[in-house]
C-alpha cells in the first residue's frame, strides 16, 4: 500500500490518497462520499477554478497577505490548471454538497501540493496550505459562485456567441442565394400565399440574430462576481480591497470585463443571473429546433413530401432501404434542445432554491448551464457547417407547386371579391384545376387581367396587385 498511496490529513483525520494524485483528503472523502454520477467538472469550470485561484494569490500579493515566493508557486500551480495540465485531477462528481465546497477544496489541494512541489517540499507537507495560503481570504461560498460565473460567461463569450455568428451567416448566405425562389407559403400545414425561399430564411437569419442580442443582454450580470463575500455576503477574513484587484486580475486573464457584486449577499444567495442567462439559451435553442424542423419539412421527400430543398448526403439514412439520406444533423439540434429545456428546468429549480444566506444548488446549475453552452455552441457550428451551407433549392419544383396553390386565389379578393375568389378556389380544388384556368373559365378576368393579379413573384411583396 505504501508504493501506491500517501497519507493526507484535514480537520477529521487521515486518509490514503493515490501516491500520484496532487489531491488531498477533503476531495478523496468526496470521492469517496460521491459515487453519484461519473459526471465531473469539465474544461470550462476547471479552468475556471484555476483563473479565480491565480487572481486570488495574485491580489493577496498585492496587499501583502501571503508571501511573494509561495504566491509565485501558487500562481504557476494555477496557470498549470487554467492550461488544462491537471484536468485529471479534478475527480469530484458534480452531485456533491450544494456549495461546491467539495471542488473548491479539490482546487486548493491540487494547487497546493502541484506549489509544494515547485516551492521544494514533499506533496502532503503543505508547506504551502491549501486553506491557509490557496484559500486565503476566500469561502466557497464565494469562490463556487464566482467561478460559475467565469465558466459561464467565457462559454458564451468564447463559444456560443462565436458559434452562433457562424450560423446566422450560414443563414444570411442562403437567405441572398434563395432570393429569387417564390414557392408556396404554408400557414396551419396548408397552402397560404406565394413567399421566397430567400423570405423565410430571412426570418431563420433573424431568429439567430435576435438570440444573438438576448445572450448578449445577460453579460453584464454574469460580470459580476461574488469574490470577497467569504461565508455569507459579509467579507470576514478578507481585505477590503480584495474583491476588486481580484475581478481585475480575472479580467486580465480572460480578456473579459468581470467586475465585483453590486451586492454580496444576493450573490451568494440567489443566482437570479445564471437563471436569466440560462433562459436567454433555453431561447436560442429553441430558435434552432424551429429552424431544423422547417428545414426537415422542406426537405422532405425527395419524391413524396415537400422537396422544395435538397439536404446534404451527410450519411446513409437506413440499415434497411438502400439510397435513403435522412435530415441527420437537423435532428441533432432537434435532440439538443429537448436537453437545453431539460437543464432549463434544473436551473430555474435551483436558482429559486436559496435558502437564507446561501444557495446550495451551485454545482447542478454550473454543470447544467455549462452542457447547455456546449450543446448550443457545438451544434450551431455543426448545424451551419454540415446542414446550412450545403442546403440547395429546387427552383423548378418550388414554380410548379406554387402554380397549383389553391392560396393564389387570395390575390383575387381586391379584383372580384372574396366569395368570387372562395368559388374559385373550390372549383379549382374540386376539378383539379389552377385558379387561373377556373377564373378564365368563369370570366370573372381577362388573361391580362389574369396575369397582372396572379403574379407569384409580386405575391411576395407589399401591395395590391392589379392596380398598376
Amino acid at each position: 500500500m505504501s508504493d501506491e498511496f500517501r497519507t493526507e490529513r484535514d480537520s477529521l483525520g487521515e486518509m490514503q490518497v493515490p501516491a500520484d494524485a496532487y489531491w488531498g483528503a477533503q476531495t478523496q472523502r468526496a470521492i469517496e462520499n460521491f459515487p453519484i454520477s461519473d459526471v465531473t467538472f469539465g474544461r470550462r469550470f476547471v479552468r475556471a477554478l484555476g483563473i479565480v485561484k491565480k487572481a486570488a494569490a495574485q491580489a493577496n500579493q498585492d496587499l501583502g497577505l501571503v508571501e511573494a515566493e509561495k504566491v509565485d508557486c501558487i500562481v504557476e500551480a494555477a496557470a498549470e490548471v487554467i492550461a488544462g495540465d491537471h484536468d485529471d485531477q479534478f475527480p469530484v462528481d458534480v452531485f456533491q454538497t450544494g456549495s461546491g465546497t467539495s471542488s473548491n477544496m479539490n482546487a486548493n489541494e491540487v494547487i497546493s501540493n502541484r506549489a509544494t512541489e515547485m516551492y521544494g517540499g514533499d506533496i502532503g507537507s503543505r508547506e504551502i496550505h491549501p486553506n491557509d495560503h490557496v484559500n486565503f481570504g476566500q469561502s466557497s461560498n464565494d469562490v463556487i459562485p464566482t467561478a460559475m460565473h467565469v465558466a459561464s460567461l467565457e462559454a458564451v463569450n468564447k463559444d456560443v456567441l462565436p458559434a452562433l455568428k457562424t450560423l446566422r451567416d450560414a443563414l444570411a448566405e442562403k437567405e441572398d442565394e434563395f432570393d429569387t425562389v417564390v414557392k408556396t407559403g404554408r400557414t396551419h400545414l396548408q397552402d397560404a400565399t406565394p413567399i421566397t425561399l430567400g423570405q423565410e430564411f430571412s426570418g431563420y437569419r433573424t431568429q439567430v440574430e435576435k438570440g444573438i442580442s438576448r445572450v448578449q443582454d445577460t453579460q453584464g450580470r454574469l460580470a459580476e462576481l461574488a469574490l470577497g463575500g467569504t461565508a455569507v455576503g459579509t467579507g470576514l477574513n478578507t481585505h477590503p480591497d480584495f474583491p476588486a484587484k481580484a475581478a481585475a486580475y480575472i479580467s486580465e486573464e480572460t480578456g473579459i470585463g468581470f467586475r465585483e457584486a453590486d451586492n454580496h449577499f444576493e450573490a451568494q444567495a440567489a443566482h437570479d443571473a445564471m437563471s436569466e442567462a440560462h433562459g436567454a439559451l433555453r431561447t436560442v435553442a429553441g430558435s434552432l429546433n424551429k429552424i431544423a424542423n422547417d428545414l426537415r419539412l422542406l426537405a422532405s421527400g425527395p419524391r413524396n413530401g415537400l422537396g422544395e430543398i435538397d439536404q446534404p448526403e451527410n450519411q446513409p439514412g437506413s440499415s434497411i432501404m438502400p439510397g435513403k439520406i435522412n435530415p441527420v444533423v437537423a435532428e441533432s439540434v432537434n435532440q439538443l434542445h429537448k436537453q437545453v429545456v431539460g437543464n432549463d428546468a434544473a436551473v430555474a429549480a435551483g436558482a429559486s432554491e436559496g435558502q437564507i444566506d446561501l444557495n446550495l444548488y451551485k454545482p447542478v446549475l454550473a454543470s447544467n448551464f455549462l452542457q447547455s453552452a456546449r450543446l448550443i455552441a457545438n451544434g450551431s457550428e455543426v448545424f451551419a457547417e454540415k446542414f446550412v451551407a450545403k442546403l440547395e433549392a429546387d427552383a423548378e419544383h418550388c414554380a410548379e407547386r406554387v402554380e397549383q396553390s389553391m392560396a393564389l386565389a387570395t390575390a383575387l379578393n381586391p379584383a372580384i371579391g372574396y366569395d368570387k375568389a372562395s368559388k374559385v378556389a373550390k372549383k379549382a380544388l374540386a376539378e383539379d384545376e389552377t385558379i387561373r384556368e377556373v377564373v378564365l373559365e368563369e370570366g370573372y378576368l381577362d388573361e391580362d387581367e389574369v396575369d397582372a393579379v396572379l403574379d407569384p413573384e409580386k405575391m411576395t411583396h407589399r401591395g395590391i396587385l392589379g392596380d398598376e
